[in-house]
């Protein structure tokens, strides 16, 4: 099955478990076109179809609840329960339980697709290095949350740079177009339940956000609180792709509430799954980071390393270090490497076939 087709029985399967938008997804599909990280973040459910296939031996490794669409843009901050801030992955759309291998790879095959485009500047082999170097320490530690209150200076100082600033994130905000039809009454009642007060009046807003969910619904609700703006958001949650790419045998379950419930970290408060939406607080410290958000002086390796450790924060909770450890001490030097080659050349061929196309 080549990439057109896969892509068209995917959004097929998506529309009947979701209201999708045309004009979000032809988006997205331009978006997909324009460089093969872009293309990847785009398209875990091809990902998910030939990474078994591909690496056959590493999707047999120790199973875990990962993240599944991992990639160096999938890292945000926001405010724990004491208010302090905090690092880590930011969406867990694709949670299912898969080999910890699986993000491990994605995470490094990221890394290498997004060097071209200049937003990383890293040497492949250094990559792969730090990644797996974070996350040997992350099992060693037994896992341990990114609180950027006292620890973690040189990562405080990334995730807090100018294009995070106030001024920018409610520039975005109040630019956004209202909303004036009805909305789905789960999507209403997840907005208005996540807000500081009953009745508070709101602006309602399409948000044109990601990319692997772009072109599902994701509504934005903007309200004036207590001398300030505050904002929610909600989008639907479905089964992983993953799910679609073994053909409907595999769990229909949605893994969200359980990989936040137990991985390692210091939970956003704010971050709720009612029914079938999640919601949950943005604010200009709340959202994803894009790699173009960072301040263009900063130590890649280090951060690389920070996001292997996180990886191990989630895989965490829900098998044993000493699972992973065992099995990383089975395999050769440079393994990483090459099956982050092997994934690349997968993902570059589609690529190739997907812009020829549109």
């Amino acid at each position: 099955m080549n990439i057109s087709k896969a892509t068209k029985k995917y959004e097929s399967w998506l529309a009947k478990r979701t209201s999708l938008i045309k004009s979000d997804l032809d988006l997205k599909h331009r978006l997909m076109a324009k460089d093969p990280f872009l293309f990847l973040r785009g398209t875990f459910y091809r990902w998910t179809q030939v990474w078994a296939d591909t690496l056959p031996d590493l999707s047999r490794a120790p199973e875990v609840l990962a993240v599944g669409d991992l990639h160096v843009e999938n890292f945000g901050t926001w405010r724990d329960i004491e208010g302090r801030l905090i690092w880590g992955v930011n969406d867990f759309d694709e949670s299912y339980p898969l080999a910890y291998t699986n993000d491990l790879v994605r995470l490094a095959v990221s890394a290498n697709l997004a060097v071209p485009t200049k937003n990383l500047a890293i040497k492949f082999e250094d990559a792969c290095e730090s990644i797996l170097t974070g996350y040997v320490k992350g099992l060693r530690a037994g896992g341990e949350p990114f609180v950027l209150e006292e620890n973690h200076d040189w990562l405080r100082d990334a995730a807090t740079g100018e294009l995070r600033d106030p001024t920018h994130f409610w520039a975005k905000v109040n630019a956004l177009v209202t909303i004036r039809a009805n909305i789905p009454k789960g999507a209403k009642r997840a907005l208005e339940k996540s807000l500081p007060e009953p009745d508070l009046a709101y602006k309602l807003a399409h948000r044109v956000s990601g990319l692997g969910s772009l072109g599902r619904e994701r509504f934005m609700a903007i309200a004036d609180w207590d001398g300030g703006q505050i904002a929610r958001e909600t989008k639907p949650v479905i089964s992983s792709a993953c799910l679609w790419a073994n053909d409907g045998e595999g769990y229909e379950h949605i893994f969200y509430e359980n990989i936040i419930a137990y991985a390692k970290r210091a939970p956003d408060p704010f971050l709720k799954v009612r029914g079938r939406w999640i919601v949950r607080r943005l604010g200009p410290l709340c959202t994803r980071i894009e790699l173009t958000m960072l301040p263009k002086k900063r130590d890649e390796k280090h951060l690389l390393q920070a996001m292997g450790f996180e990886t191990a924060n989630i895989h965490l909770g829900s098998q044993t270090a000493k699972s992973m450890l065992r099995d990383l001490t089975k395999r050769k030097s440079g393994w990483l490497n090459s099956a982050t080659e092997k994934m690349t050349d997968c993902v570059m061929k589609d690529w190739d076939e997907w812009r020829r196309r549109t």
